[in-house]
């Protein structure tokens, strides 16, 4: 059986999907995006500050399956804008220890969801 995994400390999904499912030991979240949970706005003033709301919505997700970032295995990073990488990275890079980092991807996109810069999806494992 799957585990819906649900937290008010990050943004209700936006469409027939879940914040995260837990399936045996492992922890299929969806993308976030820059939605402060508390107000419902985008925080997307600049890039740093977007992508430190997108880290700060998957912390609050992998806390709620009881995870921390030590326990992501693989991360997508989808962007709009191929020169933001570096600050993206910057912000992405302060949650985890260089030496147990996940594995990652990073692709430019041509849209994402509320016209946002950036989004993350994680797979993590207890």
């Amino acid at each position: 059986m799957k585990k819906i995994i649900f937290t008010e400390k990050a943004p209700a999904p936006i469409g027939p999907y879940s914040q995260a499912v837990l399936k045996g030991d492992t922890l299929y979240t969806s993308g976030q995006i820059a939605i402060d949970p508390k107000t419902g706005d985008l925080n997307i003033e600049n890039i740093q500050i977007e992508t430190q709301q997108v880290m700060e919505n998957m912390k609050s997700v992998l806390e709620a399956a009881g995870m921390t970032f030590e326990n992501v295995v693989k991360t997508t990073i989808f962007i709009m804008d191929m020169n933001d990488f570096a600050s993206i990275n910057t912000i992405y890079g302060s949650y985890f220890n260089e030496t147990t980092a996940p594995a990652r991807e990073t692709v430019q996109v041509a849209c994402l969801p509320k016209n946002v810069n950036v989004e993350i999806s994680m797979i993590a494992i207890l």
